[in-house]
């Protein structure tokens, strides 16, 4: 399932497998499809001309529509998308934290409102089993809450200490389900998320106990939602060394291509984040010099591509000028190709990041790189 190739320090070079697609190589970078599609009018079939290796859904959003029963009828989420390679989908609890205004925790699970039409739903460990199991996803996230930084250590304790008890409950229902003869992926693997704030006595407390627990991978999740970047980084430092090695280490909605950079610097295998989307739908584009704004005026008669480096399908046809006249002109097409060009971006980086490793050169790599490119152009 997960073989570590070569290291360099912390940063690991693997391959991964599932049941949908070929070798995965990491790390790797899962493109977001919330609903399904990637925000911006991008296809499954737009994913592999991006260099897309993995393809992330959203549990919750999908449970409300078109329901998860919908996508299990229509043979789960690869055939309803077209897409034939690895699929993750998140358990739902993000959107819980994200709903906190409008939800009860419980023991059980979580009672919240649809942020559609504000009907109340009920989503446990076993819903979102259950859920995961209908849209057949090659990688379910067990159900977990992502408490909000700072909150106080004794909120963060019992929400760790429950969240480790839903992990047990998510390991049991994922377990029974994948046994059913109708499942629609009985390969499907369960990813635990490390939980804690930023307290690092409970963020290693936490990691310990959920290694114990047989899960295929293992997530840090509740990062990158209020604190600064130099403390996530002090997490992942002290709460890595605690995560089993043998096993894929997924940072969860992180981050900037200084943050990947880093976070591959301490040992994190997977990522994924809906940023490079959304800033290209705002007009934001990475480059291997720093980000622009295409919507600036001095790109009004600019005919370079967006990145005289890169070779997406967006630089090597359109230049700065006609991509700018789109987002004033407030065409569709104008979100279309930023995305196209920022999500390849991503997954390049990817890709020199694993070139590096293989060299034995990620240290020159981050030494160049980590900075600039969250610098402005």
């Amino acid at each position: 399932m997960f073989e570590i190739i070569r290291t360099e320090g912390h940063a690991r070079r693997g391959r991964f497998r599932c049941a949908h697609g070929g070798e995965v190589q990491t790390p790797v970078f899962m493109n977001v499809g919330t609903q399904g599609a990637i925000k911006g009018a991008l296809s499954a079939h737009d994913l592999k001309d991006i260099k897309c290796q993995i393809e992330l859904s959203n549990t919750y959003h999908l449970h409300l529509r078109p329901g998860d029963q919908v996508v299990r009828s229509l043979g789960g989420l690869h055939k309803m998308m077209d897409w034939d390679g690895p699929i993750l989908t998140d358990s739902g609890g993000f959107q819980v934290f994200s709903l906190s205004g409008l939800r009860k925790i419980t023991e059980e699970g979580v009672t919240f409102a649809s942020h559609i039409d504000g009907r109340r739903i009920f989503m446990g460990p076993e819903e979102s089993m259950q859920i995961q199991a209908n849209l057949g996803s090659d990688i379910a996230m067990a159900f977990d809450e992502c408490v909000e930084n700072p909150a106080p250590y004794e909120y963060v304790k019992q929400s760790c200490e429950r969240t480790l008890r839903w992990l047990v409950r998510c390991r049991e229902e994922h377990r029974r389900l994948c046994a059913r003869p109708d499942c629609l992926n009985p390969a499907q693997m369960l990813f635990g998320i490390n939980q804690g704030g930023t307290y690092e006595d409970l963020r290693v407390w936490h990691m310990d106990q959920i290694a114990r627990v047989d899960c295929d991978g293992y997530a840090v999740g509740g990062l990158a939602v209020g604190e600064a970047t130099e403390v996530m980084y002090r997490i992942l430092d002290v709460v890595l060394p605690h995560a089993p090695e043998d096993k894929p280490r997924y940072l969860m909605g992180v981050g900037t291509p200084s943050n990947i950079i880093e976070g591959v610097w301490r040992g994190i295998d997977f990522f994924d984040c809906v940023m490079p989307a959304r800033n290209a739908r705002h007009g934001k584009l990475f480059t291997w010099q720093g980000s622009l704004n295409i919507k600036n005026e001095k790109y009004k008669l600019d005919t370079g591509p967006i990145d005289p480096a890169c070779s997406c399908p967006v630089c090597r046809s359109f230049s700065r000028a006609y991509l700018r006249h789109l987002f004033k002109a407030e065409e569709m097409l104008a979100m279309r190709l930023a995305v196209m060009h920022n999500l390849w971006f991503y997954n390049t980086l990817m890709e020199r990041i694993r070139d590096a490793l293989d060299a034995g050169e990620f240290a020159a790599f981050r030494a160049e790189y980590s900075e600039k490119l969250d610098r402005k152009v």
